[in-house]
């Protein structure tokens, strides 16, 4: 019988959560609850109490009901219910995780849902998904269903039993799917991540393409800061042997603060596990800041508007040298095979002889700061063609083919 964690605080979803336990164990599934409740809740008993999880959290119940910093409690009780939870799941106890809540027990849900791997079910209900910008921070990088309850979750009516029907029948289904294992166990070293954005999409499917009719399951990514970001988790969990970075240009964002920011840890899980990577650079010379925090010096960059909403900003000759040791850094440490491979006439579509933006002879700037930081075992390619050229395609495909084989 598949289990099913439901995790809620039964101080303020008491009933609610209670009805949702018995919804999911009328359609054949074993729910538990885990509560992570900040205050008592009178008379309801959770499958894990809020003693359990402040006890994880690496705290007491009796200090999380004193506290007055309710961001240090509920960091507090986030943190032991992730790692219930994770525990859970590596001893086979748990086969997916349903959550209930406003905006504080959203984000304390998601963030345990998040803690879990890739493929593991997750419903999130949520009274505040609709909220400017919470719905983005309930996910993140999560694979994470969310359904909108749109009315308050409070009491019984017919209308929240709909929502809480729904969202029971859609964890029921999730858990009854083949589990993300079983499905890539099949073809597993044939698995290979793949990175991309709109200004190199044309190189990016002929990659896919290529490869994929030679036998591979290739992964795509978009790069724009979160996509690129959930891959890192992906391949830190295995899923992968071995990855195809034609945009990492949320390394250099993270350093100039941009909207494509993948965080720090961006381009370093593959070296971390071993498997092979091929690195190139569509992005990497330019920089998206929030218009919102141009600077005097934003406003005097060469630009290209990608539509009326994205502006890409050329990266300056001291933030190119930055990253280009940011690269070598993260790459060095690899403990797999590497190579770079660079188109020198331009760097993706918006980099092309026509553009404000292009500059080959800045670019060579960070080609030549990279090649001297670079350990010699790493291989650093130089194409003459414009990444979305068939010639650099193609010297990515004859670079997979020999690494990834």
């Amino acid at each position: 019988m598949k289990t099913i964690c439901i995790i809620s605080s039964l101080d303020t979803k008491g009933i609610e959560t209670f009805y949702l336990r018995d919804k999911i164990r009328q359609l054949g599934k074993n729910p538990f609850i885990l509560d992570i409740s900040m205050r008592l809740a009178e008379g309801m008993n959770a499958d894990i109490s809020p003693h359990n999880v402040a006890e994880a959290g690496g705290s007491t119940f009796e200090e999380i009901l004193t506290s007055h910093e309710r961001a240090k409690i509920t960091a507090i009780m986030t943190k032991g219910a992730a790692t219930l939870a994770l525990n859970m799941w590596k001893e086979g106890k748990l086969d997916g995780i349903i959550g209930m809540g406003g905006s504080t027990g959203s984000l304390m849900a998601t963030d345990v849902m998040r803690a879990l791997p890739f493929g593991v079910p997750k419903v999130m209900i949520s009274s505040t998904a609709a909220l400017p910008g919470m719905s983005t921070r309930y996910i993140d990088i999560g694979d994470i269903a969310l359904i909108h309850s749109v009315i308050e979750i409070s009491g019984l009516s017919d209308i929240l039993k709909n929502v809480m029907d729904r969202g029971a029948y859609a964890i029921c289904g999730m858990v009854d799917a083949p589990t993300l294992k079983t499905v890539y166990d099949i073809k597993k070293k044939h698995v290979i991540a793949l990175t991309m954005l709109g200004p190199c999409e044309k190189c990016a499917n002929y990659v896919r393409t290529f490869l994929e009719e030679k036998g591979y399951q290739v992964i795509g990514f978009s790069a724009a800061g979160i996509g690129d970001r959930a891959m890192e988790k992906m391949v830190e969990q295995g899923l992968f042997n071995g990855v195809i970075d034609l945009a990492p240009g949320g390394v250099i964002e993270h350093l100039v603060g941009g909207m494509r920011d993948a965080g720090p840890n961006r381009m370093e899980a593959a070296g971390k596990v071993g498997i092979p990577q091929i690195i190139s650079t569509c992005g990497v010379n330019h920089i998206t800041p929030s218009k919102s925090k141009y600077t005097d010096d934003h406003k005097s960059r060469r630009k290209y508007d990608l539509d009326k909403f994205r502006t890409w900003l050329r990266a300056s000759p001291k933030e190119l040298v930055r990253t280009a040791h940011a690269f070598a850094e993260k790459l060095n440490r690899s403990k797999g095979p590497v190579k770079v491979i660079i188109p020198l006439q331009g760097w993706s579509s918006v980099d092309s002889p026509d553009s404000p933006t292009y500059d080959p002879q800045e670019d060579k700037l960070f080609i030549t700061e990279l090649q001297k930081e670079l350990k010699p075992d790493i291989e650093l390619i130089e194409i003459e063609a414009n990444m979305e050229e068939s010639a650099f395609a193609q010297a990515i495909v004859n670079a997979s083919l020999e690494m990834f084989t």
